[in-house]
């Protein structure tokens, strides 16, 4: 009895280091099946790079970066797909980015500047088969900003202008604008803010802006400053590559008055992707953007989005380059499904005409509206 006693005492005596060893065994086995620190870090790495897209745009007053900061809000839900704009340094600098400078997917630029690059070869040779368009996107106007007593455009000859910093957008536009004129001017290159501050001073005689209306900049100016906006004429030489527009008092109260405008003209901002290989991560990044970009286009026709998304419409055409595959698989996708109605087959062929050709074309706004009709008219298909 006592022996048994006494074995008995020994074997509980052995229960707690039993258990102890049990448990660090366990704990060894958790510790295994959790992933370690560096395997978080790594996975959460490549979700996050493989989900991300970034689009350079122009300066923080440019229209083309509240443009991105509205791409952003309607379409970055942070897992699926996360859109960040980059501030940049305008159209022409924007178009390089793409081409060059790593981590950027996306760009917006003028067609004047594709056009200018192809001609003059600055950025190398075979630029269209190296750049593809996602979708022309809105106008840009050039705004012409001078001395309350200057006369019109012609009485800039010889005169001191700043036509932006030297590269930029504004400069290529303004040259080849004053060109096609037979306007010479004295060129300086500042920036928008610096060349407004001597203007008010007479530092210099006029300056050119080349940004969607209303821009920031621009309508921070008051009726004290003594500045006025001059025409632009819409002479045939400029018919190639620019188009009419107008500037009135509803875009700019302070320079413009009540009843009165004016007449400007206006060059195409395009969403623009280096031609990635169709089957290369980047590209897929794309693809993945642009289905979600243009399936989603009603989500920017609502306030507070920029009124300039009016004028979108996704499937005009850039005469003279290639669209991204990406974009042009998606509208084909959607003709397939507007051809199973002939009305909604008409609809769209008008909805692929080519915008802002002329005036028997229809305009920017009519367009966007057939668009977002379509749209409309695809998600009930889509439900039934």
């Amino acid at each position: 009895m006592r022996i048994a006693l006494a074995v008995g005492l020994c074997l509980l005596s052995l229960l707690p280091f039993a258990a102890v060893e049990t448990g660090a065994a366990n704990a060894k086995d958790s510790a295994k099946s959790r992933p370690s620190p560096t395997s978080v870090r790594e996975s959460y790495r490549t979700r996050l790079n493989n989900n991300m897209v970034t689009i350079m745009a122009g300066s923080a007053q440019a229209t083309d970066l509240a443009i991105v900061q509205d791409i952003a809000a309607a379409l970055d839900d942070g897992e699926a797909l996360r859109v960040v704009p980059m501030v940049g340094q305008g159209p022409a600098q924007s178009l390089k980015d793409v081409m060059f400078m790593r981590g950027v997917d996306m760009g917006i630029t003028h067609t004047n500047v594709l056009k200018h690059f192809a001609r003059t070869g600055e950025v190398g040779p075979g630029i269209a088969s190296q750049v593809t368009y996602i979708a022309k996107l809105f106008n840009e106007e050039m705004h012409v900003v001078a001395r309350a007593e200057t006369s019109d455009l012609g009485a800039l000859e010889g005169k001191t202008v700043n036509v932006g910093v030297a590269g930029s957008g504004a400069e290529i536009t303004a040259r080849l604008v004053f060109e096609a004129l037979s306007i010479n001017v004295r060129e300086v290159h500042l920036n928008e803010a610096d060349a407004l501050a001597k203007l008010k001073t007479g530092g210099i005689d006029a300056t050119v802006v080349v940004a969607g209306k209303p821009t920031p900049i621009l309508s921070q100016l008051d009726r004290g400053d003594g500045l006025k906006f001059l025409g632009v004429p819409y002479i045939k030489g400029l018919e190639a590559d620019y188009y009419p527009a107008v500037l009135d008092n509803n875009d700019y109260p302070a320079l413009v008055e009540d009843g009165a405008r004016v007449d400007t003209i206006s060059v195409c901002a395009v969403l623009v992707s280096f031609n990635w290989k169709t089957d290369s991560t980047r590209y897929r990044k794309i693809d993945r953007f642009v289905d979600r970009f243009f399936s989603n286009f009603d989500a920017f026709q609502v306030a507070p989005r920029h009124p300039k998304w009016q004028q979108v419409n996704f499937a005009a055409t850039l005469e003279g380059w290639k669209r991204s595959p990406a974009s042009q698989a998606w509208i084909d996708r959607a003709k397939s499904v507007a051809a199973a109605d002939p009305s909604t087959q008409a609809r769209f062929d008008t909805f692929l005409a080519e915008a802002d050709t002329g005036p028997a074309s229809a305009s920017p706004e009519e367009q966007a509206k057939l668009f977002r009709a379509f749209v409309e008219w695809s998600k009930t298909q889509d439900q039934n």
